[in-house]
């Protein structure tokens, strides 16, 4: 679903009409939401899936209060649109964080390794009681559904005996002991932006939930440069072999999701993402290399 301008502007003269004057720009991308610009420091989120007004809602509810400590810019919201006859679901207006989605311009520093580190570190503290879960992020790999069907993305790939052994070796290690931690929960290429090839800010929270950190630490292959996971392993701290371990397979699981939709972008299917596909691959190449 694809809304207009007009729409937008409709909803900010209806509710938040000391912004509805600001200029208003179209922005490429989104998958649950649609964006626009508001200004220069600000952005309209609309959902467009079934599942985005809950999603916006977890944004809604939670980043305000975590992105207090968190070192790197966020898409903290400032206004909440609420259902109306304009539009039925929330809406948010949120910070805009500038820079270039990395599944367009990927990180190329390896200093990004300590920057992204210390982004997890401050977010990786044990949640609330009452912090969202989330049916596939921070839960043990073994709980995953149709992971078999997925894999069969990577059965003629170069590689693809090894990035079994990983996945298996993920599934096999011990369980994360511990209590549950905050999670961003979404982290790929397409949910964080990148200036002169650094981690410049961090997007998208809606999979923002608790559990299992392995979770996110799959970033670490999934968005830096080749070489760069040790770097990170070092500057991060927190991660034991087992949860480095479920963290490769982590990233081996949302590769291939990327790839599946990279794929469905290049044979030109709803919803896909051409940029994904290679991006995918890319974090097969270095999962893999260790």
């Amino acid at each position: 679903m694809k809304f207009e301008q007009d729409l937008v502007r409709a909803l900010l003269w209806d509710q938040h009409p000391d912004l509805a004057g600001m200029e208003l720009r179209d922005v490429s991308g989104g998958w649950d939401n649609q964006l626009w610009r508001l200004g220069e420091e600000l952005a309209v989120r609309l959902p467009r899936t079934e599942r985005a007004p809950a999603l916006l809602h977890t944004e809604q509810t939670w980043l305000p209060m975590l992105a207090e400590r968190l070192p790197l810019p966020t898409p903290t919201p400032v206004r909440v649109g609420k259902p109306s006859n304009l539009f039925e679901h929330t809406w948010t207006i949120a910070r805009w964080v500038e820079g270039e989605p990395a599944d367009r311009a990927p990180i190329t520093r390896v200093e990004a390794a300590e920057v992204l580190a210390g982004f997890l570190r401050a977010l990786h503290h044990e949640a609330p009681a009452d912090a969202p879960a989330n049916p596939s992020r921070g839960i043990p790999l073994a709980d995953m559904p149709n992971v078999d069907g997925w894999f069969e993305l990577i059965g003629d790939h170069s590689d693809a005996g090894a990035v079994w052994e990983v996945w298996e070796r993920a599934v096999a290690a011990p369980a994360w002991p511990g209590a549950p931690l905050w999670l961003h929960g979404d982290l790929h290429p397409a949910n964080v932006v990148v200036r002169d090839g650094m981690l410049a800010g961090v997007i998208d929270f809606g999979e923002m939930c608790s559990g299992d950190p392995a979770t996110d630490l799959s970033a670490a292959w999934m968005l830096l440069p080749a070489g760069a996971a040790h770097r990170f392993f070092d500057a991060y701290e927190q991660a034991d072999e087992a949860t480095i371990a479920r963290a490769r397979g982590w990233a081996v699981l949302r590769a291939v999701g990327l790839i599946e939709i990279g794929r469905n972008g290049r044979l030109g299917l709803p919803g896909g993402k051409p940029t994904w596909e290679p991006a995918g691959y890319a974090t097969l190449e270095r999962v893999v290399a260790g």
